[in-house]
């Protein structure tokens, strides 16, 4: 019943679909009250961060008025909700607050166009499947775990969105299909990043709010990736061998996949070809590392790349007329993936105008406590999938929940850790559907994907996805892990 339901769904195109959520949220924020708490600056490792102080909530008293439906009223010591004005606003709002990751998208793109000019991408992959061509599951097995390491360790997402082009190639040389490649890096990567390790932008600053030491509890974590990582791809390569053996079994089954000519004259796999990924990997991990050691974000990351793309330029002996034309297509091709990402953070904004998310996290917390300790962790769970439809951003998630949620577990007997672990999972699983998730509506733009249809795959796999995470999370609480 479930699998008719997802199949007779369908969904309008992203920008349609996320200004509808936007417009939801818009007249919700009429009917829900307005509060806040009071917040403070703590740093956490090379970050500062503004969190709330628990058990400072207070209401806040709604300005309602006949002018405040069409246009934006402010009235001291009370709440608007958001106008007809704000609803309009809060797509370029919303793409100025994701700038950062806007133009970093933008600037990524552009260097893979140039990478993509000089043939070193195509033709590496072309020999890797050569390699390969006899032992595909193995191929499969390597990348995404290589991925969710990347996602786990690193926190990486962002930076994958460009590579769903080349990971489309290797699914149709595999024989599979549109779906099967995007979930080789997206899937993927979002496994990792739910079963967080070392990740600085959830893990890290969630335990640094909770007063807990970074990096701890690093061996269960661990085990918990493996298991979801496990899951993942028994799941995509049985997937992809129905696929294989019959496209009828594909959720697009009548898509011809064709990715266009620009990839049908793959050039041979030269010595230039080899020094340039070489380089690309040395800096793109220097890129990783200066994350981690020197707090590096999107700019200096943005920059990082952009030394890629003029290496590329150097070994290839390529005209920097063909450079500049490569990079301007590349940068065109993100287009859509990067203006999803403003119009996703818009749910954000109207939710903060009005402030009403505050709100909910004040009334989630209160029920919690009505639980058992295991009700109650899988609650937290839950609330966190839910939030992160409207909060798609792991380190802003941890700065609203997590100075709530790390004393609410000392009130109800378990573990800060248990907190935590329901955090990373509920943000980390749940994007890969929520459609405000800005990652996931970029991707499923650049593969050609409906979200209905994407829908239809991953909603069997979030499920077995979050069983395993609720059986982690009973299994913290009943052996009090600290």
């Amino acid at each position: 019943m479930a699998a008719f339901k997802l199949a007779q769904l369908k969904v309008p195109h992203v920008f349609v679909l996320l200004t509808g959520v936007i417009l939801f949220a818009s007249l919700a924020t009429w009917i829900i009250p307005s509060g806040s708490y009071e917040r403070h600056t703590i740093q956490v490792g090379s970050l500062e961060r503004n969190v709330i102080v628990p058990d400072s909530y207070s209401e806040t008293p709604k300005n309602y008025s006949l002018e405040g439906v069409l246009l934006t009223t402010d009235a001291e010591g009370a709440a608007s909700p958001v106008s007809a004005q704000g609803f309009l606003s809060a797509i370029p709002r919303g793409m100025e607050a994701a700038a950062d990751i806007i133009f970093f998208i933008f600037v990524v793109g552009g260097v893979f166009g140039i990478l993509q000019k000089s043939g070193a991408i195509v033709s590496g992959v072309h020999s890797l499947l050569i390699r390969f061509r006899h032992s595909g599951t193995l191929l499969i097995v390597l990348l995404m775990t290589a991925i969710a390491i990347g996602g786990s360790t690193l926190g990486m997402g962002e930076e994958f969105i460009p590579l769903v082009p080349l990971f489309l190639i290797v699914s149709k040389e595999l024989g599979y299909d549109r779906v099967f490649g995007l979930a080789l890096v997206f899937v993927a990567a979002e496994t990792g990043f739910a079963a967080s390790t070392t990740n600085p932008f959830t893990v890290n600053i969630a335990q640094g709010i909770a007063e807990l030491p970074l990096n701890s509890l690093i061996g269960f974590r661990s085990i918990f990736l493996v298991c979801a990582l496990g899951v993942t791809l028994t799941y995509v390569l049985r997937y992809g061998a129905r696929v294989k053996a019959d496209r009828a079994n594909s959720v697009m089954p009548d898509d011809p996949f064709e990715l266009g000519d620009s990839h049908d004259a793959i050039p041979a796999f030269s010595a230039r070809h080899g020094w340039i990924l070489v380089s690309c990997v040395a800096i793109f991990g220097f890129i990783l590392y200066a994350v981690q050691a020197y707090g590096w974000w999107m700019a200096e990351m943005g920059g990082g790349f952009l030394l890629m793309g003029l290496a590329a330029i150097v070994i290839s002996g390529m005209k920097l007329k063909d450079a500049a034309g490569s990079m301007a297509k590349g940068m065109e091709e993100m287009v859509v993936a990067a203006l999803v990402v403003g119009f996703a953070r818009g749910v954000q904004v109207v939710l903060d105008d009005a402030m009403v998310l505050d709100t909910i996290v004040f009334f989630a917390a209160n029920v919690l406590q009505n639980f058992s300790t295991f009700v109650a962790a899988v609650g937290m769970f839950f609330f966190q999938t839910f939030l992160n439809f409207f909060i798609p951003s792991g380190s802003g998630q941890a700065a609203v929940t997590m100075p709530i949620m790390a004393p609410l577990a000392d009130v109800l007997g378990f573990s800060r850790q248990v907190a935590v672990f329901a955090f990373t999972c509920g943000d980390g699983l749940s994007n890969t559907i929520i459609p405000t998730s800005g990652i996931l509506m970029a991707m499923l733009g650049l593969a050609g994907i409906p979200y209905e249809k994407w829908l239809k795959f991953m909603v069997p796999l979030f499920l077995r996805l979050s069983a395993l995470a609720i059986t982690f999370l009973m299994l913290m609480v009943f052996l009090d892990i600290k």
